[in-house]
């Protein structure tokens, strides 16, 4: 789908009340297009990340303004995800292929180089 408000008709359609009453959590998941404006703007929430951070945002349900009932947010977004690539990513499916580019490398550490002995017995 091309814009929020045509995931809040869905979700109207699927949830009941009004696309008015689920615009704002389509409109987070679309967010990132404002800094990036083709389709790699949902690598960045478009994922079971995504949807477990819009729970964190919006909390485990919505309030319908139109009839005050409850709708668990993290199926809203499942239905967003899905409606936009016909499964729910994991963010390894979206950055697991992902060139390491020496400037993500500044200052970290190779696990492989780090002291992994265990502190010795009665040493603090």
């Amino acid at each position: 789908m091309a814009h929020p408000w045509h995931h809040a008709q869905s979700s109207a359609r699927r949830f009941g009340g009004v696309p008015d009453d689920y615009v704002a959590v389509h409109g987070w998941f679309d967010q990132t297009k404002g800094h990036l404006a083709d389709v790699r703007h949902r690598a960045l929430l478009h994922s079971s990340f995504g949807i477990f951070l819009c729970e964190q945002f919006f909390g485990p349900t919505i309030r319908r303004a139109s009839d005050g009932k409850q709708v668990p947010t993290r199926l809203i977004g499942e239905q967003h995800v899905l409606e936009d690539l016909g499964r729910i990513p994991t963010v390894q499916d979206w950055l697991g292929e992902l060139p390491l580019q020496p400037w993500m490398l500044r200052n970290a550490a190779a696990l492989s180089r780090q002291d992994t002995k265990p502190a010795e017995e009665g040493s603090t």
